[in-house]
């Protein structure tokens, strides 16, 4: 019973709480965030009571299966906007915006960090610099995904920006096993040339191997129903099945492989849409069946964060340095590279701003490096990854929403109804 107050108050509060944002003009994510902290650990779960809000960390982390499902969700549907049509247009653009916005972002962290830990030796030191730079590598895009679905972006800006964040998670991926990989070589005093080369390029190619294929079957079963909602069901099927298979972890010899959830995903949603014909009346459909479950995913988000990370100074001065230079990492390295390869002068000026927020990936990575390196130092890069995600998410969003507005591709309110306005 408690499980499932749980979820009708999470979902209750979540959809309250965006129409308590709506006349500030906050995006909608950002209501189920506030609302996931107000019903998290830190407020109203202080009170304890099993079932009203979330009482303990522990509490909220019963619910991860629904947060892996709808990331499952996120990354497919990002992998849906992949047609070959348009990859042919902006492919080698998006590559290029990818790289710089990523190694930028590291880049920067990575140096003001090595400089901090030189005025602040007791709270960083190198290892953890070369992690927390890998970490700012990534993006988050099922924040950004929802400002784009509920705006109904749409222009040079948000087709550029989808592509940029699903490849800027394949690039960060490789940054972080190498920026690891130092990392713990500088701690134990010898270089491990297996984790930082050749482990995650299996990652990526097997994810995409996989899912290719996940996305040829899908194809293929869903011409075996004629009904709508079964074919619903098929998709939402292979989509749990993708997100279940990528939580494996094997060995090949000394090689430890694993699957990145999100290219494994994303591949499978670009191989269907270009497979299947009828891919986009079903991807509608899927939207709508999704919404409760992307609303819980952020409420849930919101009750992970942890406000303790606000009570040392410390942590704050680094998260805010960490914040800081992985920002300007990403929209002068998006700005630039945009530049280079003769993108739209609003592609130049505002996507940079689209790949602030950071959640999902970014607090994969750090469960890896706190497990590697332990102790204080994964202690460290824990509570600033916290911080910074908590930050990130919360103001993110609006940054997304703002950026899109400024470059001309969120229509401001002023429509009757929303059953007027068609998706693409």
């Amino acid at each position: 019973m408690e499980v499932l107050l749980t979820l009708a108050i999470a979902l209750f509060a979540g959809l309250m709480m965006t129409r308590a944002c709506k006349p500030l003009g906050f995006p909608a994510v950002t209501g189920y965030l506030i609302a996931g902290i107000l019903i998290g650990p830190y407020c109203l779960g202080m009170l304890g009571i099993e079932g009203l809000g979330f009482v303990s960390l522990e509490n909220v982390e019963q619910f991860t299966v629904l947060s892996e499902a709808a990331l499952g969700f996120i990354a497919f549907t990002i992998g849906n906007e992949f047609r070959l049509s348009s990859i042919k247009q902006i492919g080698k653009q998006a590559f290029v915006i990818a790289l710089f916005g990523a190694v930028g972002a590291t880049i920067l962290v990575d140096g003001a960090l090595i400089a901090l830990s030189y005025l602040m030796p007791g709270v960083v030191n190198l290892p953890i610099a070369l992690t927390l730079g890998a970490i700012a590598s990534a993006t988050a895009p099922a924040a950004t995904l929802m400002v784009v679905r509920q705006y109904k972006a749409k222009g040079p800006v948000t087709q550029m920006l989808l592509p940029v964040v699903a490849i800027d998670d394949a690039i960060g991926l490789i940054v972080f096993a190498i920026s690891l990989g130092l990392a713990k070589a500088f701690n134990s005093g010898k270089l491990d040339v297996l984790s930082i080369a050749v482990e995650p390029m299996i990652e990526i190619v097997f994810s995409i191997a996989v899912g290719a294929l996940l996305g040829a079957l899908l194809s293929y079963t869903e011409r075996l129903f004629h009904s709508r909602s079964k074919r619903l069901s098929i998709t939402v099927a292979y989509v749990l099945l993708g997100a279940a298979i990528s939580q494996i972890k094997f060995h090949i010899g000394p090689v430890h492989c694993g699957f990145s959830s999100l290219l494994l995903l994303m591949m499978m949603g670009t191989v269907f849409c270009n497979m299947c014909d009828f891919s986009e009346e079903l991807m509608d459909r899927l939207d709508r069946w999704t919404g409760p479950l992307f609303a819980l995913f952020f409420v849930i988000s919101g009750a992970e964060l942890e406000l303790g990370t606000f009570a040392q100074l410390s942590m704050v001065i680094v998260g805010v340095v960490y914040i800081a230079f992985r920002c300007l990492g990403k929209y002068y390295g998006a700005a630039l590279s945009a530049k280079i390869t003769h993108c739209e002068p609003t592609i130049q000026k505002y996507l940079g701003i689209t790949l602030f927020p950071q959640a999902g990936v970014a607090l994969g990575m750090t469960i890896i490096a706190t497990a590697e390196l332990g102790g204080v130092q994964g202690s460290t890069i824990r509570n600033i990854t916290l911080f910074s995600v908590m930050i990130y998410e919360l103001i993110g969003p609006m940054l997304t929403k703002i950026a899109l507005t400024k470059a001309g591709e969120i229509i401001p309110e002023g429509r009757k109804s929303s059953r007027g306005v068609m998706h693409h």
